[in-house]
Formats: structure tokens, C-alpha cells, sequence
């Protein structure tokens, strides 16, 4: 069964990461999304660099390392949150929690595939549980959802971010067996998901235009140390102690507490297909908890 620091471990980011899918909101529009995701990880890399060196930790890694920090860096600091970023202009926040909550079947599939473990048939139980709660929790959304030609874009883009970040976490999880210290790979990750963000803005011609106002400014910050360095480091530990498919699971309950969140702020009303699409998630994680 879990334990108790594991699941501090990942209370934390999920709680963290409930909020800035709604936070994200306020990083797209005037400035463009690349950049918006290299301002993130450019600064979250940067105060973790600094914190390495001021505590004197190892940075001093082979080139075979640096390919596996690169790798991850593309597929969970990058290219992932770009296309999120992209998907946030055109969809709600709330479908795009309900297509992020399958990551647990993607973790299941590449740790098979790329890690040799097993699957586990409880995890995988647990997994349609949770899905099915939030399939009933969003039916509303789901419903309204138009097939438009920038909507039907947006979900094709949030399918291949799923991927990305799915294979960002075997990555992590490959980078731990080299005896690498989470801060150290999540810095070298962060640096190179940034680094790839400013080519690609150069590549395209973007501007690199920032938003002075109290919105993006604030949003930036909390997104930046909450939303990427205290809650990957925290996540990441969790998939590297218990495993990509249990940890990946925990993200389901994401989008029930936005729902919270957005209950008040936002006015959202519960009803019948909510509470049981709650009862189910519940349900999901008693199985997912007592599973070895």
C-alpha cells in the first residue's frame, strides 16, 4: 500500500496542479504560447541552477545523461506544454483536464513497453473508475463540445502533449536508475525544455514580447515555482517511488478539484451525474491506495 510520505508526495502536486489549468488562462493571448512556456521553464530552470550550485550539488553528467535530460525536457518542459498552451486558446480548461486524466493508461502502456513492468490489474481498474467519474463530471462539456476545425485541432494537440508527457515520465523514471537525484535531472530537464522553446521561437520568427501586467506577471510566478518546481519535484519523486501507473493516477483527481475551484469562482453547478461521477473517482482511489 502506499505510505504516508508517498502520499504527501503526490497530495501536493495535485492540489498544485488542480489551479493552473485555470492560472494557465492568463499566460496565453498577448504574449504567444512558445514563449510564454520558455519565460516558465527558463526561470524555473534557472532558480534551480542556482540552487544546485549555492547547496553544491553534482552537475557534472555523461553526454549519454544529458541525451536522456534532453529527451525529458522536450517531452515534459517543452513541446508538451507548448501544444497545452496552444489547446488553452481554443478549449475549456475542464475537457482539457478530461482528456489529461488517460495519461494513467498511457503510463500503464510505455511502462510495459519501455520500463518491462508489469500491469497491474487493480491500477488498471481503478483507472477506468476514474475515468468513467470524469466522463460523468464533464458530460456537460463533453456534450457541447463542437467538432469545429480550431476545437478538433486543440484535441489533436492535447492527445500528442498526453503522449509526450506519458513518455517524459518513463524518462524520468530511466534517468533515476543512473542514480540522478530528482533536483538535479529536473533542473537539466527544465534548461533543456527551455533552451528548445527559445530555438524554436527563433525558428519561427516569433516576438519575444512579454505581458507587463499583474495578471501575467503573478500567474507567471505562481507557475513557475509552484506549478514546475515544487509540484514536478514532487511528482516525479512519486513516479520514480511507486511507479508511472499509480502516480499517473493521482492526476485523475485534478479535475474534480477544479471543479471545486471553479464552484467558487466561477459559479459551476453540481448535479446528479457529478456526485456519482465523485462517488466513482472515490471508489478508484480506495483501489488504487490498497494496491501493493
Amino acid at each position: 500500500m502506499m505510505n504516508t510520505s508517498s502520499f504527501i508526495l503526490i497530495t501536493l502536486p495535485t492540489l498544485i496542479w488542480s489551479s493552473t489549468w485555470f492560472v494557465i488562462k492568463f499566460q496565453v493571448g498577448v504574449v504567444d504560447p512558445m514563449v510564454s512556456v520558455f519565460y516558465r521553464y527558463a526561470l524555473a530552470g534557472f532558480l534551480m541552477l542556482s540552487f544546485c550550485l549555492v547547496t553544491r550539488r553534482k552537475l557534472r553528467y555523461s553526454i549519454k545523461l544529458h541525451a536522456l535530460f534532453l529527451l525529458e525536457g522536450l517531452c515534459l518542459f517543452g513541446l508538451n506544454y507548448w501544444l497545452v498552451y496552444i489547446a488553452e486558446l481554443h478549449l475549456t480548461s475542464g475537457l482539457i483536464a478530461v482528456i489529461f486524466s488517460l495519461i494513467v493508461f498511457f503510463n500503464i502502456i510505455f511502462g510495459k513497453l519501455l520500463l518491462k513492468t508489469r500491469i497491474r490489474i487493480p491500477v488498471l481498474l481503478a483507472g477506468l473508475l476514474g475515468m468513467s467519474g470524469i466522463g460523468l463530471i464533464f458530460k456537460r462539456e463533453i456534450g457541447a463540445f463542437s467538432f469545429s476545425d480550431q476545437s478538433f485541432m486543440a484535441i489533436i494537440l492535447c492527445f500528442v502533449s498526453l503522449l509526450l508527457a506519458s513518455l517524459g515520465n518513463i524518462m524520468a523514471v530511466k534517468i533515476s536508475k543512473h542514480d540522478v537525484k530528482v533536483i538535479e535531472a529536473n533542473t537539466f530537464g527544465m534548461l533543456y525544455g527551455a533552451l528548445s522553446m527559445f530555438l524554436l521561437t527563433l525558428i519561427t520568427g516569433k516576438a519575444f514580447e512579454f505581458e507587463m501586467s499583474l495578471s501575467y506577471i503573478s500567474s507567471l510566478f505562481y507557475l513557475v515555482v509552484f506549478g514546475s518546481i515544487v509540484a514536478f519535484a514532487c511528482y516525479i519523486k512519486t513516479v520514480i517511488r511507486i511507479g508511472p501507473d499509480r502516480a499517473a493516477y493521482a492526476l485523475i483527481m485534478i479535475p474534480i478539484i477544479s471543479m471545486l475551484i471553479s464552484s467558487i469562482f466561477e459559479s459551476y453547478t453540481w448535479d446528479n451525474s457529478s456526485l456519482l461521477g465523485i462517488c466513482l473517482i472515490v471508489l478508484g482511489n480506495i483501489l488504487m491506495l490498497r494496491t501493493k
